[in-house]
């Protein structure tokens, strides 16, 4: 076995080290690569993934391509909407992402739902309109003035951990959560498996 020489891996280490910001480099990459570079900058491991502006859908369709994911694609020009359906058709993804049409300054969903929503650029949509759809914890990554920013969502004091179906290991479904109480609209639907 021949001694690894110090300068190989001096020249190895430093072309690493010498890489740009993940947002400088998703934009020199293919729609994978900037896919990746965004969850790993966000952290975001599964749920619902908004894309605003998805335009021809390559980069949504990447965003869609793990199994925890379901991404929906938004834009207001209805051609764009067409290409990005195509795209996520050929890729084989339509069901786990999709693509439609939206008015450009409310988002289609919820207060709380959406885990991770990405825009090159939010157009009419006001940053307190993406943050009414972030569930707690969710991200907002956007690009701002040439660079990305991440914004999370913070998490209100005033909702408990619950880590199991009746809050905790003791089975006792008491918490120290004042958020919880009698149903004023339909969140979601859901229950135990």
């Amino acid at each position: 076995m021949k001694p690894t020489r110090p300068f190989t891996i001096c020249v190895a280490l430093c072309a690493l080290g010498a890489a740009s910001s993940p947002a400088a480099e998703a934009d020199r990459d293919g729609p994978e690569q900037q896919a990746a570079e965004i969850l790993t900058a966000t952290g975001v491991q599964g749920g619902l993934i908004v894309h605003l502006g998805c335009g021809d859908g390559a980069l949504t369709a990447a965003l869609g391509a793990g199994d925890g994911y379901l991404v929906h694609g938004l834009d207001t020009d209805p051609a764009a909407v067409e290409l990005a359906r195509e795209h996520i058709r050929d890729a084989g993804l339509y069901g786990r992402v999709s693509a439609d049409r939206f008015d450009g300054k409310q988002l289609p969903y919820i207060d709380n739902l959406v885990n991770l929503v990405v825009a090159e650029d939010l157009g009419g949509v006001a940053m307190d309109e993406v943050t009414r759809v972030l569930c707690p914890g969710g991200v907002a990554y956007v690009k701002q003035d040439g660079r990305w920013t991440k914004t999370v969502k913070p998490r209100p004091d005033a909702i408990d951990e619950w880590t199991h179906y009746l809050h905790d290991s003791s089975n006792n479904a008491v918490a120290d959560d004042s958020v919880v109480g009698p149903p004023r609209h339909i969140q979601w639907v859901g229950g135990p498996r």
